[in-house]
């Protein structure tokens, strides 16, 4: 967890650093309470590039791939996976494949 933080924090900055840079920033989910198999649209910067990044649903402790339907517009629409209820953030995995990168954005699944 203080690992995303710190990178959370370069980025915030705007530190360059290899493998982050393009990766998307999200500020918003809607709906914000979804059920397996529901569709979710999130709001995020620098997500207009299709397939350029994969997502992830994470507790802390365990990263789910979630399924992209549309990406555009700086809005990336997804399917959520069959997934135990709880509150998870939205993550995405860094372009050189390193790390997984956690938004401070947070869906809730029922």
């Amino acid at each position: 967890m203080q690992t995303c933080f710190v990178v959370g924090l370069l980025l915030a900055s705007g530190a360059a650093m290899p493998g982050f840079q393009g990766t998307p920033r999200c500020n918003a989910v809607d709906p914000d309470t979804a059920k397996t198999g529901d569709t979710v649209n999130a709001t995020c910067d620098n997500a207009d590039k299709p397939g350029g990044a994969e997502l992830y649903l994470t507790d802390g402790k365990v990263d789910t791939k979630v399924a992209v339907m549309d990406q555009s517009g700086g809005k990336i629409k997804f399917q959520v996976p069959r997934i135990k209820p709880g509150r998870y953030h939205l993550a995405f995995m860094t372009a050189n494949k390193a790390s997984i990168v956690e938004q401070p954005v947070v869906l809730t699944v029922e």
